[in-house]
């Protein structure tokens, strides 16, 4: 079973799900499948974020690829809840 996030939507396992499947996906090309319905903006806000967590990892171009902690969670071995927080991890790195 996984073990998701506060921060997280449903939308999110939908995503990493596709990109898994896909290898690779951007905002866009998420937009225009069938499994997912939302806009391309609000995509590519929940793309930044999974990537802002380690689930995602940006390429460039708005091409991002699973990581190993998003392959964990999917597989239900990774407490998304038990991720750090990269706002703390920011607010560390200023102090």
């Amino acid at each position: 079973m996984r073990k998701s996030a506060a921060w997280m939507t449903l939308w999110d396992d939908r995503i990493l799900e596709i990109i898994r499947d896909e290898g690779s996906g951007t905002a866009t090309e998420l937009a225009d499948h069938d499994y997912i319905r939302v806009s391309r903006s609000q995509i590519s806000r929940r793309l930044k974020k999974l990537a802002e967590h380690g689930l995602l990892q940006p390429l460039g171009n708005g091409v991002y690829v699973i990581t190993e902690s998003g392959s964990g969670y999917l597989k239900g071995e990774l407490d998304a809840g038990q991720l750090p927080d990269p706002k703390d991890e920011r607010e560390s790195s200023t102090a």
